[in-house]
């Protein structure tokens, strides 16, 4: 690795020229090399953000999902190949008989999604017709998807699919029976010790909570209260800290959760997304060579940014957090570069 000095540098000149809101942390051999906060956690009050901020982190959390079915597959409970209508007792009328829990794991089951990001833009536009305070639970989403015909045939493509790990989520509160969220605190987040981790309400957010900022081109903003779900769930919406998201990955990783094969399989190269990007079960995994050069999770919604690698070849665990909709992927490509020589 080259002079941390000079990373640090570049991320501080890339911070001030995106005016990134958030922290960036890195760390390698367990040794912190980058720890950076930058504006402000709560605006109206001047709060700044510091290391030890939670903020949410969107769609980063669905490998919370992937993992707690892994593990009710371990438990035997399911398997890769068991099929939706033999998981769940919730019918979807339309839908193809043969989509496996494999399938909604990888984004290949080719059922309708309620957010298609290959035909919608604007997230915010789903709560004009439903107040977002409704959004509490997974079932508070089957009306949207439900009724829905099939968008591809099982296991025909790649399609990311927020609707899939709703449903991943159903199948976890029926086999456990535990509501999704409290499950994923009590078998992931207390076994990693992520003490400041958590499915909060929008609306009764915790002390030392960043607030979600959407800015407009005229200089104005307002928070994304009105824009996203009062609680997130298993497709998004968990709040964590940079601390908090290394102990994920060190707890991942070193097989507190699942075993070391089920783990691996997990962060298999499933299915090719673009160029050496592929996908695993709630993870992204991109490939270098015959080797893979990072294993990694992103959400992105209304006044939420995140981005969190790992780097098997180095060592090192990156977390990027913000409460803006952007500023994590050119800090994390200017340490790839940096430091990596990408």
């Amino acid at each position: 690795m080259t002079n941390i000095t000079d990373a640090a540098r570049k991320v501080e000149e890339v911070m001030n020229s995106n005016d990134f809101s958030g922290v960036v942390l890195l760390k390698q051999n367990g040794q912190t090399l980058l720890n950076l906060n930058r504006g402000y956690a709560n605006r109206s009050d001047e709060l700044l953000n510091q290391i030890d901020t939670r903020f949410g982190i969107a769609s980063g959390c669905k490998i919370f999902t992937a993992v707690s079915i892994c593990q009710l597959i371990e438990q035997g409970r399911l398997s890769y190949d068991t099929k939706l209508v033999d998981a769940l007792t919730i019918d979807f009328p339309l839908w193809n008989k043969e989509i496996t829990i494999h399938q909604l794991l990888t984004h290949t089951s080719g059922i309708p999604d309620y957010f298609d990001e290959e035909v919608m833009e604007d997230f915010t536009e789903l709560w004009k017709e439903r107040p977002v305070y409704s959004m509490r639970n997974g079932s508070d989403f089957l009306p949207m998807f439900q009724h829905l015909l099939m968008k591809s045939a099982p296991g025909e493509r790649f399609h990311y699919n927020n609707a899939a790990f709703i449903v991943l989520g159903l199948i976890v509160e029926e086999k456990s029976g535990q509501p999704f969220t409290e499950y994923v605190e009590e078998h992931i987040f207390k076994r990693c010790e992520m003490a400041n981790s958590g499915y909060f309400l929008t609306d009764q957010l915790p002390r030392n909570t960043a607030i979600g900022y959407i800015d407009h081109e005229d200089g104005t903003w307002n928070t994304n209260i009105f824009s996203i779900p009062v609680k997130g769930g298993a497709d998004g919406g968990a709040y964590t800290t940079a601390p908090d998201m290394i102990r994920f990955w060190d707890g991942l990783l070193n097989y507190r959760l699942l075993s070391e094969s089920t783990t691996q399989h997990l962060v298999t190269p499933h299915v090719h997304e673009e160029g050496e990007t592929y996908y695993g079960q709630g993870v992204w995994v991109d490939q270098k060579g015959e080797g893979i050069f990072k294993v990694h999770v992103m959400g992105f919604d209304p006044g939420v940014s995140f981005m969190s690698s790992v780097y098997p070849g180095h060592a090192a665990q990156l977390v990027v957090l913000s409460n803006k909709e952007s500023g994590p992927y050119p800090i994390t490509r200017a340490i790839e570069e940096t430091l990596f020589e990408v």
